[in-house]
């Protein structure tokens, strides 16, 4: 049996990030629980000329295959840097040019990190309508870290890490059910395992 494949994909525009820390915490749990695959990619990794692609045919090879992964994957973390009070445009624009159908019913995990407590509501108010519009199936728990609850790079505050972790069993037990049933989650088959 092929092992599931969970991308985590951060859209932190430096190395090292909060961001990335955030989405291998969630992703390592989760891909860990779930017997999965594990890909990361930074928004680093799509290059410099996705701002440059207006559509899918003007992707560069790295940036297509970024987004090619995301649509491949079984299962997704994605997180945000929040600038401003909302997620970077890049990413917005990467995720502006995956195929839609191709996000519905997949098992979604939402994470963001920014300065302090004001920018918390951006997984809620930016990260769940994109992923809505899509029709993934998103984890209850959302994830929200600010510089604070980092230390040298590391996520040390314990209420962020216990979000965390229950956001990581959350799609673990989504992306299950998933490859069991070898077809998308639907909103029923979820409540129904609750």
């Amino acid at each position: 049996m092929t092992r599931p494949r969970l991308v985590g994909f951060s859209a932190n525009i430096q190395r090292p990030s909060r961001t990335r820390t955030l989405v291998e915490t969630i992703a390592g749990q989760a891909g860990a629980e779930a017997g999965a695959e594990i890909r990361l990619f930074d928004l680093l990794d799509a290059g410099t000329g996705l701002g440059a692609a207006w559509s899918r045919e003007a992707l560069p090879l790295p940036a297509r295959r970024v987004v090619e992964a995301i649509e491949e994957a079984d299962a997704l973390v994605v997180g945000s840097p929040v600038y401003k009070g909302g997620v970077t445009g890049l990413f917005k624009h990467l995720f502006d040019l995956v195929e839609p159908t191709r996000l519905a019913g997949k098992p979604v995990a939402i994470a963001a990190t920014g300065g302090g407590a004001r920018h918390a509501l951006v997984v809620e108010h930016a990260l769940r309508p994109l992923f809505g519009f899509f029709g993934a199936l998103q984890v209850p728990t959302a994830v929200y870290a600010s510089d604070a609850d980092f230390v040298d790079g590391r996520l040390v505050e314990p209420g962020v890490a216990d979000r965390a972790g229950q956001a990581a069993t959350e799609l673990a037990a989504l992306l299950g059910l998933s490859v069991s049933a070898q077809a998308p989650v639907t909103r029923q088959t979820a409540a129904a395992a609750r």
